[in-house]
């Protein structure tokens, strides 16, 4: 191979590497600036009606961050971690050529509606949501295994009174409702990606496509305490869903 062909090749590959830097760059500004449709957007508050106009702000805001994950997720699966953000992608599945056209250049593909399970066991967190985490941590620049806050995404349902809607907590020592799994407690946030010393996700691993806390896919399961505040009357699907 000769010296030419050689800086040929470097040359290459780093004229794709910088294209598909700038390509994710025009995806995710394009997800952050698309306006939803009025019509989309009504439908989901008629399903909700206590819901205010700043309330729905919220919700497209937290379904933008949801769109905004699974774009950085590489194609990975991105478990559903909110109610009502289900809800408004459910709906917004119904425009079908808008839908199309925003998977099409603001994800580059068509992002798929996949029934999944969030939890292997009482205990034990699905890569999906563990996945979502990390993604959503990243995206606000909060650390996942000692966050101090709760991403928008694992807080909106609870913040907005959700019915059926998902509750995640910080932190579940100490609470009896939620660390005994329970039907209704919530979900303990920090255990997704988090357990038993941190030892199954440590590292800056960027595997989720580049987040600043990432952990590696092949990490063991995160402990997973409580469960849905759907158990407790909510969606057979919310929460339960996701993105392939």
């Amino acid at each position: 191979m000769t010296t030419q062909t050689i800086f040929f090749i470097i040359a290459l590959m780093l004229f794709s590497y910088f294209w598909k830097k700038e390509q994710e760059k025009r995806q995710l500004r394009f997800i952050e600036n698309y306006k939803f449709s009025p019509v989309l957007i009504r439908r989901v508050k008629a399903q909700h009606d206590y819901l205010s106009d700043a309330d729905m702000k919220k919700v497209v805001k937290a379904t933008r961050d949801y769109f905004y994950i699974c774009n950085q997720a590489q194609g990975r699966m991105v478990a559903m971690p909110s109610e009502i953000v289900d809800v408004f992608w459910h709906e917004f599945l119904l425009f079908t050529r808008e839908y199309q056209d925003f998977c099409k250049k603001g994800i580059g593909r068509f992002l798929h509606h996949t029934p999944t399970e969030v939890m292997k066991s009482p205990t034990s967190a699905q890569e999906g949501i563990k996945r979502a985490w990390r993604l959503a941590c990243a995206k606000e620049g909060i650390n996942p295994k000692n966050p101090a806050k709760l991403p928008l995404l694992f807080v909106i349902d609870k913040s907005l009174k959700i019915k059926g809607g998902f509750s995640y907590q910080l932190n579940c020592k100490g609470n009896p409702t939620s660390s005994n799994g329970s039907s209704c407690g919530g979900y303990c946030a920090t255990d997704i990606g988090c357990a038993s010393g941190c030892g199954g996700d440590s590292g800056s691993s960027s595997s989720d496509g580049g987040g600043f806390f990432g952990g590696s896919d092949s990490s063991s399961d995160g402990g997973f305490s409580g469960s849905s505040d759907s158990s407790c009357g909510g969606s057979s699907c919310g929460g339960g869903c996701g993105g392939s």
